[in-house]
Protein backbone atom coordinates (compact mmCIF):
# COMPACT_ATOMS: atom_id res chain seq x y z
CA UNK A 1 0.00 0.00 0.00
CA UNK A 2 1.19 3.50 -0.87
CA UNK A 3 -0.21 6.74 0.52
CA UNK A 4 0.40 10.47 0.32
CA UNK A 5 -1.40 13.65 1.34
CA UNK A 6 -1.04 17.36 0.61
CA UNK A 7 -2.68 20.60 1.71
CA UNK A 8 -2.53 24.23 0.57
CA UNK A 9 -4.07 27.48 1.77
CA UNK A 10 -5.26 28.21 -1.77
CA UNK A 11 -5.17 31.46 -3.70
CA UNK A 12 -7.70 33.48 -1.67
CA UNK A 13 -7.92 32.39 1.98
CA UNK A 14 -5.50 33.89 4.51
CA UNK A 15 -5.45 30.79 6.70
CA UNK A 16 -5.54 27.06 6.07
CA UNK A 17 -8.35 25.52 8.16
CA UNK A 18 -8.00 22.06 6.59
CA UNK A 19 -6.14 19.32 8.45
CA UNK A 20 -5.30 15.71 7.65
CA UNK A 21 -3.45 12.83 9.26
CA UNK A 22 -2.70 9.26 8.28
CA UNK A 23 -0.77 6.19 9.42
CA UNK A 24 0.23 3.05 7.50
CA UNK A 25 1.23 0.05 9.64
CA UNK A 26 1.78 -3.71 9.61
CA UNK A 27 3.86 -3.76 6.45
CA UNK A 28 1.35 -1.67 4.56
CA UNK A 29 -1.69 -3.78 5.44
CA UNK A 30 -3.27 -1.33 7.89
CA UNK A 31 -4.26 2.23 7.03
CA UNK A 32 -5.98 4.94 9.04
CA UNK A 33 -6.57 8.33 7.41
CA UNK A 34 -8.72 11.34 8.24
CA UNK A 35 -9.28 14.71 6.59
CA UNK A 36 -11.17 17.64 8.15
CA UNK A 37 -12.25 21.02 6.79
CA UNK A 38 -12.80 23.59 9.53
CA UNK A 39 -15.56 26.15 9.82
CA UNK A 40 -15.76 29.08 12.20
CA UNK A 41 -14.47 32.61 12.51
CA UNK A 42 -10.86 33.64 13.05
CA UNK A 43 -8.79 30.64 14.19
CA UNK A 44 -11.79 28.55 15.27
CA UNK A 45 -12.02 26.53 12.05
CA UNK A 46 -8.40 25.48 12.28
CA UNK A 47 -8.86 24.57 15.95
CA UNK A 48 -11.90 22.43 15.12
CA UNK A 49 -10.29 20.55 12.24
CA UNK A 50 -6.99 19.87 14.00
CA UNK A 51 -8.70 18.85 17.25
CA UNK A 52 -11.13 16.54 15.44
CA UNK A 53 -8.44 14.90 13.33
CA UNK A 54 -6.04 14.40 16.24
CA UNK A 55 -8.77 12.98 18.48
CA UNK A 56 -9.99 10.69 15.71
CA UNK A 57 -6.49 9.35 15.08
CA UNK A 58 -5.63 8.86 18.73
CA UNK A 59 -8.53 6.42 19.03
CA UNK A 60 -8.84 4.90 15.56
CA UNK A 61 -5.21 4.16 14.73
CA UNK A 62 -4.58 2.59 18.13
CA UNK A 63 -7.67 0.39 17.90
CA UNK A 64 -7.05 -1.15 14.47
CA UNK A 65 -5.12 -4.40 14.01
CA UNK A 66 -4.79 -7.21 11.48
CA UNK A 67 -7.66 -9.17 13.06
CA UNK A 68 -10.20 -6.32 12.81
CA UNK A 69 -13.36 -7.41 10.99
CA UNK A 70 -15.64 -5.14 8.98
CA UNK A 71 -17.92 -4.81 12.00
CA UNK A 72 -14.92 -3.97 14.18
CA UNK A 73 -13.79 -1.23 11.81
CA UNK A 74 -17.27 0.29 11.62
CA UNK A 75 -17.44 0.35 15.41
CA UNK A 76 -13.98 1.94 15.65
CA UNK A 77 -14.97 4.60 13.14
CA UNK A 78 -18.21 5.46 14.93
CA UNK A 79 -16.44 5.68 18.28
CA UNK A 80 -13.58 7.79 16.91
CA UNK A 81 -15.98 10.24 15.26
CA UNK A 82 -18.08 10.41 18.43
CA UNK A 83 -14.98 11.23 20.50
CA UNK A 84 -13.89 13.85 17.97
CA UNK A 85 -17.34 15.41 18.01
CA UNK A 86 -17.38 15.61 21.81
CA UNK A 87 -13.93 17.22 21.97
CA UNK A 88 -14.81 19.91 19.44
CA UNK A 89 -18.26 20.51 20.96
CA UNK A 90 -16.86 20.86 24.49
CA UNK A 91 -14.05 23.15 23.33
CA UNK A 92 -16.54 25.46 21.60
CA UNK A 93 -18.21 26.08 24.97
CA UNK A 94 -14.99 26.35 26.97
CA UNK A 95 -13.37 28.95 24.69
CA UNK A 96 -15.37 32.01 23.63
CA UNK A 97 -13.18 32.47 20.53
CA UNK A 98 -14.21 28.99 19.39
CA UNK A 99 -17.96 29.34 19.91
CA UNK A 100 -19.93 27.76 17.08
CA UNK A 101 -16.95 26.11 15.44
CA UNK A 102 -17.13 22.77 13.66
CA UNK A 103 -15.66 20.83 10.77
CA UNK A 104 -16.33 18.24 8.13
CA UNK A 105 -14.69 14.83 8.43
CA UNK A 106 -13.98 12.10 5.92
CA UNK A 107 -11.98 9.04 6.87
CA UNK A 108 -10.63 5.81 5.44
CA UNK A 109 -9.63 2.71 7.39
CA UNK A 110 -8.23 -0.34 5.61
CA UNK A 111 -7.36 -3.83 6.81
CA UNK A 112 -5.89 -5.88 4.01
CA UNK A 113 -8.42 -5.92 1.17
CA UNK A 114 -11.23 -4.35 3.22
CA UNK A 115 -11.75 -0.57 3.25
CA UNK A 116 -14.33 1.32 5.30
CA UNK A 117 -15.08 4.99 4.64
CA UNK A 118 -16.96 7.42 6.88
CA UNK A 119 -18.05 11.00 6.28
CA UNK A 120 -19.72 13.95 7.96
CA UNK A 121 -20.24 17.10 5.87
CA UNK A 122 -19.10 17.74 2.32
CA UNK A 123 -15.53 16.49 2.30
CA UNK A 124 -15.53 13.53 -0.08
CA UNK A 125 -14.16 10.06 -0.70
CA UNK A 126 -13.73 8.70 -4.22
CA UNK A 127 -12.72 5.25 -5.44
CA UNK A 128 -10.79 4.81 -8.67
CA UNK A 129 -10.58 1.35 -10.20
CA UNK A 130 -10.40 0.02 -13.78
CA UNK A 131 -10.19 3.64 -15.02
CA UNK A 132 -13.55 4.50 -13.44
CA UNK A 133 -13.94 7.18 -10.75
CA UNK A 134 -16.83 6.71 -8.31
CA UNK A 135 -17.86 9.15 -5.60
CA UNK A 136 -18.44 6.98 -2.55
CA UNK A 137 -19.74 9.56 -0.10
CA UNK A 138 -22.78 11.77 -0.39
CA UNK A 139 -22.35 15.41 0.64
CA UNK A 140 -24.30 16.54 3.68
CA UNK A 141 -25.07 19.90 2.14
CA UNK A 142 -27.96 22.13 1.16
CA UNK A 143 -27.31 21.80 -2.57
CA UNK A 144 -26.99 18.01 -2.35
CA UNK A 145 -30.42 17.87 -0.73
CA UNK A 146 -31.75 20.09 -3.53
CA UNK A 147 -30.26 17.75 -6.12
CA UNK A 148 -31.95 14.78 -4.42
CA UNK A 149 -35.30 16.60 -4.61
CA UNK A 150 -34.79 17.44 -8.28
CA UNK A 151 -34.47 21.19 -7.62
CA UNK A 152 -30.91 21.48 -8.96
CA UNK A 153 -28.69 19.67 -11.43
CA UNK A 154 -25.17 18.69 -10.43
CA UNK A 155 -23.76 21.40 -12.66
CA UNK A 156 -26.07 24.06 -11.20
CA UNK A 157 -25.04 22.98 -7.70
CA UNK A 158 -21.37 23.62 -8.51
CA UNK A 159 -22.19 27.31 -9.11
CA UNK A 160 -24.94 27.80 -6.53
CA UNK A 161 -24.31 30.70 -4.09
CA UNK A 162 -25.21 28.46 -1.14
CA UNK A 163 -23.10 25.48 -2.20
CA UNK A 164 -20.90 25.77 0.92
CA UNK A 165 -23.77 25.41 3.41
CA UNK A 166 -23.47 22.00 5.07
CA UNK A 167 -26.26 20.23 6.93
CA UNK A 168 -24.13 18.00 9.16
CA UNK A 169 -20.80 18.76 10.86
CA UNK A 170 -18.52 17.54 13.64
CA UNK A 171 -18.72 19.58 16.86
CA UNK A 172 -21.86 21.61 16.18
CA UNK A 173 -24.24 19.42 18.18
CA UNK A 174 -23.74 17.15 21.19
CA UNK A 175 -23.82 14.10 18.91
CA UNK A 176 -23.37 13.47 15.21
CA UNK A 177 -24.11 10.61 12.82
CA UNK A 178 -21.63 9.58 10.16
CA UNK A 179 -22.41 7.70 6.95
CA UNK A 180 -20.33 4.54 6.54
CA UNK A 181 -19.43 2.64 3.37
CA UNK A 182 -17.46 -0.57 2.83
CA UNK A 183 -15.45 -1.29 -0.33
CA UNK A 184 -12.89 -3.82 -1.56
CA UNK A 185 -9.30 -2.56 -1.59
CA UNK A 186 -7.92 -4.69 -4.42
CA UNK A 187 -4.66 -4.24 -6.37
CA UNK A 188 -5.01 -1.30 -8.77
CA UNK A 189 -7.59 0.45 -6.57
CA UNK A 190 -7.06 4.04 -5.44
CA UNK A 191 -8.98 5.90 -2.73
CA UNK A 192 -9.02 9.69 -2.75
CA UNK A 193 -10.13 11.82 0.22
CA UNK A 194 -10.52 15.56 -0.40
CA UNK A 195 -11.96 18.77 0.95
CA UNK A 196 -14.39 20.77 -1.16
CA UNK A 197 -11.48 23.01 -2.12
CA UNK A 198 -10.56 20.30 -4.61
CA UNK A 199 -14.01 19.03 -5.64
CA UNK A 200 -15.30 22.57 -6.29
CA UNK A 201 -12.28 23.48 -8.39
CA UNK A 202 -11.52 20.29 -10.33
CA UNK A 203 -14.23 18.32 -12.11
CA UNK A 204 -14.51 14.56 -11.73
CA UNK A 205 -13.39 13.94 -15.32
CA UNK A 206 -10.11 15.75 -14.62
CA UNK A 207 -9.62 13.88 -11.34
CA UNK A 208 -10.20 10.62 -13.21
CA UNK A 209 -7.69 11.57 -15.92
CA UNK A 210 -4.96 12.41 -13.41
CA UNK A 211 -5.46 9.19 -11.47
CA UNK A 212 -5.42 7.18 -14.68
CA UNK A 213 -2.26 8.81 -16.03
CA UNK A 214 -0.23 9.14 -12.82
CA UNK A 215 1.16 6.09 -11.06
CA UNK A 216 2.69 7.39 -7.83
CA UNK A 217 0.44 8.92 -5.12
CA UNK A 218 2.72 11.91 -4.55
CA UNK A 219 2.77 12.79 -8.25
CA UNK A 220 -1.01 12.39 -8.53
CA UNK A 221 -1.66 14.57 -5.47
CA UNK A 222 0.71 17.24 -6.75
CA UNK A 223 -0.95 17.23 -10.19
CA UNK A 224 -4.43 17.57 -8.67
CA UNK A 225 -3.28 20.38 -6.39
CA UNK A 226 -1.74 22.19 -9.37
CA UNK A 227 -5.09 21.96 -11.19
CA UNK A 228 -6.99 23.37 -8.22
CA UNK A 229 -4.56 26.27 -7.90
CA UNK A 230 -4.65 26.90 -11.65
CA UNK A 231 -8.47 27.03 -11.52
CA UNK A 232 -8.47 29.68 -8.81
CA UNK A 233 -8.40 27.73 -5.52
CA UNK A 234 -10.93 29.98 -3.78
CA UNK A 235 -10.78 27.77 -0.66
CA UNK A 236 -8.21 25.67 1.18
CA UNK A 237 -7.35 22.54 -0.79
CA UNK A 238 -6.50 19.22 0.84
CA UNK A 239 -6.30 15.72 -0.59
CA UNK A 240 -5.08 12.28 0.42
CA UNK A 241 -4.52 9.31 -1.86
CA UNK A 242 -4.05 5.64 -0.96
CA UNK A 243 -3.51 2.88 -3.47
CA UNK A 244 -2.51 -0.74 -3.97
Amino acid sequence: MKAFGITDRGAVRKENQDYFRYEVDAGGELLTAVLCDGMGGARAGAVASSLAADTFMSHAANSLDETSSGADVREILNEAISYANSRVYDRSFADYACMGMGCTLVSLMAVGKRAVIANVGDSRAYMFTKNVLTQITRDHSLVEDMIARGKLTVEQARRHPKRNIITRAVGVDASVRADLFEERFLPGTKFLLCSDGLSNMVEDLEICRVLAETEEPEAACTALMDLALKNGATDNVTLFLAQR
